[in-house]
């Protein structure tokens, strides 16, 4: 099987809109979103439109729940604050209400795939892992886990190969690696619409269950178009400029 994957498109429906185009001329045979779509931008009911009928299974992200009212978001800084009560504002009924049913995570058959936003690790708590030191606390629950755990929620492209003792990086990260049997991974597949590697191109992963075989990809998108949407909606300026480097 073919898998798609996105994470934190947050709100940009100029990204996601690129981002789903170049996933199907790639041809999944089913797609996935790992969450956060709303948050940050200016079109949340837009992207969860298309999320909603591109992605077979949305995973909830930390903005997703805030604005779903399923977590205290009061310690957010202010301007991201203000994004969420705007979405929750804007958001039809029949968005709230599919914001407020999203699974934690999801078990992809019999493929060896999970999925999850944040950390594997009290995974209602959404932890980062965007290093080795956080990707070793999984070492916790290895026989849990699956052959590769994809998470997103750290807008970083990040993969980590574990055995039952270790954990080590794939440096680069690589463009596209095998997975081997005896080992597990956790890899973070990047950001939608909120690139945070300095690399400005929205993020999208692929991955065959077959061959074993794992890609990161990117595309790119009308950057001044979302930025412009923006900065029209009196959101935080820096939401919009940060498009432009990738961080």
């Amino acid at each position: 099987m073919r898998i798609g994957i996105f994470s934190d498109v947050h709100a940009n429906i100029e990204a996601l809109s690129a981002v789903v185009e170049a996933l199907r001329r790639e041809s999944p045979d089913v797609m996935y979103c790992l969450g956060d779509v709303v948050g940050y931008g200016a079109s949340p009911n837009e992207c969860s439109d298309l999320v909603r009928s591109v992605a077979k299974v949305t995973i909830l992200g930390n903005h997703d729940a805030a604005v779903a009212g399923r977590m205290d978001y009061s310690y957010y800084y202010e301007a991201a604050r203000r994004a969420l009560d705007l979405h929750a504002s804007l958001l039809t009924p029949e968005n709230l209400a599919w914001l407020r049913a999203l699974p934690y995570k999801h078990v992809v058959g019999d493929t060896g795939v999970h999925l999850c936003h944040g950390s594997p690790v009290r995974i209602e708590e959404f932890d980062y892992i965007f290093a080795p030191e956080q990707a070793r606390d999984c070492l916790s629950i290895f026989p849990e886990l699956g052959h590769i755990t994809l998470i997103g929620h750290s807008h970083l492209c990040k993969a980590f190969e574990l055995s039952s003792d270790d954990v080590i990086e794939l440096q680069g990260p690589p463009r596209s690696f095998t997975l081997r049997p005896d080992r597990k991974y956790i890899v973070s597949v990047g950001s939608v619409g909120q690139p945070r590697d300095y690399d400005n191109r929205a993020s999208f992963v692929l991955y065959d269950s077959e061959t074993k075989k794992f890609e990161f990809k990117r595309v790119e998108y009308d950057i001044e178009g979302a930025a412009q949407k923006i900065f029209d909606a009196r959101l935080e300026r820096n939401f919009g400029h940060r498009l432009f480097i990738g961080v």
